[in-house]
């Protein structure tokens, strides 16, 4: 049996005992889910623990339940990657179809360890992330990846790069900017523009957008509303313009900042 082969086996398995589906077809499903976390050493372990915890409420929250099952199949499939240089695919492929469901994957993400990952690669975590569609026992309507990240890439190709193959293949990347440094300049992983890097050189694909968190009081409502949009398709210009941003792709901004920052810190 061959590498791939052998991962989908077990991917189907463990997403049968969390409700996926073993037969031949893939289950048609509405969405296709990645969530895809930050857990670089640039995020503090307590802003790790805050965004963990945002992504654990929310899947017991009334609001998210109701997107799921206002949808043409009532039912949408996740799974949760956390990622630095490399990226680790921490849950496999989970249906979710209604509040039971969507309570055991609550507590399910809440029972895994906290991890560190050295270095941010979107790139690398883009082409991880849009392989897991290839081991899917779902079949989504549509296909999400939901990036979440406090700094601009500085491993493996450019972001824009891998940006492009990915929505080449249909997937829609949305991004999650965290901006809580409060002083940027000693934080080299940091920029103070990181929602314009997101929005000029990560995001992309049909109805992309992202929603910046500037406030650790916000976290766990920015992460809700932007599960919600995503689950729902809900148009982004129903909801507030001070933290939602279309994705719009001008000219003029240097997506190689990361790269460039990490290339004078080797030098020093």
């Amino acid at each position: 049996m061959s590498a791939a082969m052998a991962l989908r086996s077990v991917l189907l398995a463990c997403t049968c005992l969390l409700g996926g589906s073993t037969s031949a077809e893939p289950l048609r499903v509405d969405l296709e889910l990645v969530l895809a976390v930050d857990v670089s050493y640039s995020m503090e372990l307590d802003e790790q623990r805050l965004q963990r915890q945002g992504y654990v409420a929310a899947f017991l929250q009334p609001a998210l339940v109701e997107a799921i099952e206002s949808g043409p199949f009532g039912r949408i499939a996740v799974t949760y990657v956390e990622w630095g240089g490399s990226a680790v695919q921490v849950t496999p492929w989970t249906m979710i179809d209604g509040r039971g469901t969507a309570a055991q994957y609550s507590e399910l993400l809440s029972r895994q360890p906290i991890r560190r990952i050295a270095f941010t690669s979107i790139s690398n975590t883009l082409a991880f992330t849009r392989r897991l569609f290839d081991f899917s026992p779902f079949e989504g309507s549509r296909r999400v990846i939901d990036i979440s990240g406090d700094g601009p890439n500085n491993s493996g190709v450019p972001a824009p790069v891998a940006r492009n193959s990915t929505v080449a293949r249909g997937i829609t990347i949305d991004g999650l900017p965290i901006m809580l440094k409060t002083h940027v300049a000693s934080d080299s992983a940091s920029i103070p523009d990181l929602d314009a890097y997101y929005r000029e050189c990560v995001i992309g694909g049909e109805g992309a957008f992202l929603v910046k968190v500037t406030d650790s009081s916000a976290f766990a409502s920015a992460i809700l509303r932007k599960l919600v949009t995503e689950i729902s398709g809900l148009e982004i210009s129903r909801l507030s313009p001070a933290t939602v941003r279309p994705a719009q792709f001008g000219e003029g901004y240097n997506c190689f900042i990361g790269e460039e920052m990490q290339e004078r810190m080797i030098g020093k």
